[in-house]
């Protein structure tokens, strides 16, 4: 093992901060192949490179479905013009005309001349077993 003339900055609890290390495709896929030899362990693999076992087998998904390849990961972005805002904000929306609020209002009379009178949103699942209990008295 070689001495490394990079120091790596970690804040209160140890953890790496500062940039992060850019790995090209070819070394992904160099140690990808790496974990792929007999007797290979990932764990290994990644603590020779200095590289977290974790990011490692990300690496092994991408690598197995085809995905770990030159021309993915040298896409370029296209560029884009926005040619008319959805919105500005210069100008206030309209006021809307304010609607009376609904008031819902529910009365059963039973049998034995008592009434069950509801005013507001009613659950239609609780109103049935209300309903009932109150008819089994």
């Amino acid at each position: 093992m070689g001495i490394s003339a990079e120091t790596v900055r970690t804040d209160k609890l140890g953890r790496r901060s500062g940039p992060r290390r850019k790995y090209s495709v070819e070394e992904k896929r160099s140690m990808v192949e790496e974990t792929q030899v007999r007797g290979a362990s990932v764990p290994e693999v990644a603590q020779r490179h200095g590289v977290n076992a974790n990011l490692l087998s990300v690496w092994r998904r991408l690598y197995s479905r085809g995905l770990l390849t030159r021309e993915i990961s040298a896409r370029a972005l296209l560029p884009v013009e926005v040619s008319t805002p959805t919105m500005l904000p210069t100008e206030r929306a309209a006021p809307r005309a304010l609607k009376a609020p609904r008031t819902l209002s529910v009365e059963v009379e039973f049998a034995g001349g008592q009434r069950l009178r509801i005013q507001g949103a009613v659950d239609p699942p609780f109103l049935r077993e209300l309903i009932a209990a109150l008819s089994a008295r």
